[in-house]
């Protein structure tokens, strides 16, 4: 009975060391699965090192963040502000390309100075600047990595 008993424990290990090496090779599988895939497709590489954690239009920024986010504005809002919460850019200049009706209207410059960063630029509205804005975030060699559109309009009659 002993030795039966022996036995019994034995098969109990063996099957738990064999679904612990099963899980060991498909996440060893699973990695290298992950790894061509990234390889094949950079895009998906590059959306897996996030630079840009948020961008948005505001209408304020307290305490360093945005108060509120919005993609539509009436004309009797005369200030909007883009921000945006940049990660692993630093020493780079960042540039916040503002863009109305597909024609830019303004290029803020900035100074990564850490590993995240924000930052917010603004744009005066004038009431007759109704349509569609764009800021892109523009990184070294004019690459834009992430931007955002608000509509702006006109007012109700």
């Amino acid at each position: 009975m002993k030795e039966l008993g022996v036995r019994v424990r034995d098969r109990h290990a063996l099957r738990h060391a064999s679904k612990g090496r099963l899980a060991a090779v498909c996440l060893t599988l699973s990695a290298v699965l992950f790894s061509s895939v990234l390889a094949n497709f950079p895009a998906l590489a590059q959306a897996q090192d996030v630079r840009v954690a948020l961008a948005q239009f505001t209408t304020a920024v307290e305490n360093r963040e945005p108060i509120d986010q919005v993609s539509f504005v009436s004309n009797g809002v005369r200030k909007i502000y883009f921000y945006t919460d940049l990660r692993g850019l630093s020493g780079q200049t960042i540039h916040h390309r503002w863009i109305h009706d597909g024609v830019v209207v303004a290029d803020v410059a900035f100074e990564v100075r850490g590993p995240r960063w924000r930052v917010w630029s603004s744009k005066e509205l004038l009431p007759d600047w109704i349509g569609d804005w764009t800021v892109e975030i523009v990184a070294a060699e004019d690459e834009v990595i992430a931007a955002e559109t608000f509509t702006y309009s006109a007012p109700d009659v």
